[in-house]
């Protein structure tokens, strides 16, 4: 299995590679990289269109499998908690739309584009049980992308009632779309580091988040780890 592990910032990085063996630099197009038994790790920096530059990037100039947006996101309230490993079922581009007199105009109802993609359900199923067996605490469900985090319980609220959401983050859907034409297998994997909502930055575990994340690094990326596909 050649796996593409795209990663937001340098300590997410380091936090999927510190468990991983035999680790080496790499170029990936234009990008610095790591790889590791078929594993390639790259960070393209905060943001959806980071994102999918530095996946575009790495599947023009590479073969692979599958692509996998690891990192740490924020929960929802009664959804997913501080520590939780959260697995996309769908990938939610949250603040692309109109704000309109009647409301919120999302992609799907101005008749653009699907605001969510849909995670293939077997393979939600796979790193879910997966994850499990190996002691996590994981929570499914749709996982929202958005350029700008939440720092308003009001606004968490809004989130939450409109998408049915788990968590939040900034970089999933530009990886998304950026895998989608090579029709690769792809997963949003992500480890809760704080709440949604008021920003409170003295409630933030993001070291915690960080060590489970390594966790779900090793246990998903190990050597000879069978993926549910050819």
């Amino acid at each position: 299995m050649r796996v593409l592990v795209v990663v937001a910032s340098p300590p997410e990085r380091d936090a999927v590679l510190r468990l991983l063996p035999g680790v080496t630099p790499v170029r990936v197009g234009p990008y610095a990289g790591h790889t590791t038994a078929g594993v390639t790790v790259v960070a393209s920096g905060i943001g959806p269109a980071g994102a999918a530059a530095v996946t575009a990037a790495a599947l023009a100039h590479g073969a692979y499998d599958a692509v996998v947006n690891l990192g740490i996101c924020g929960g929802f309230a009664g959804a997913a908690s501080i520590g939780d490993v959260v697995v996309a079922t769908d990938i939610v581009a949250a603040d692309l739309g109109v704000e309109s007199p009647d409301g919120w105009l999302g992609l799907a109802i101005l008749g653009w584009a699907e605001e969510a993609l849909p995670v293939q359900p077997h393979l939600v199923q796979w790193a879910a049980d997966l994850l499990r067996a190996a002691d996590l605490p994981v929570v499914t469900g749709p996982l929202l992308t958005l350029s700008s985090m939440t720092g308003t319980d009001a606004r968490a609220a809004v989130l939450a009632e409109r998408h049915g959401a788990v968590a939040e983050a900034m970089e999933g859907r530009g990886a998304a779309e950026a895998a989608a034409p090579y029709a690769l297998p792809f997963l949003e994997i992500r480890t809760v580091s704080n709440a949604v909502g008021r920003r409170d930055k003295s409630a933030w575990r993001i070291p915690q988040a960080l060590d489970v994340l390594s966790v779900v690094a090793a246990t998903l990326l190990e050597e000879g780890q069978s993926w549910p596909f050819p």
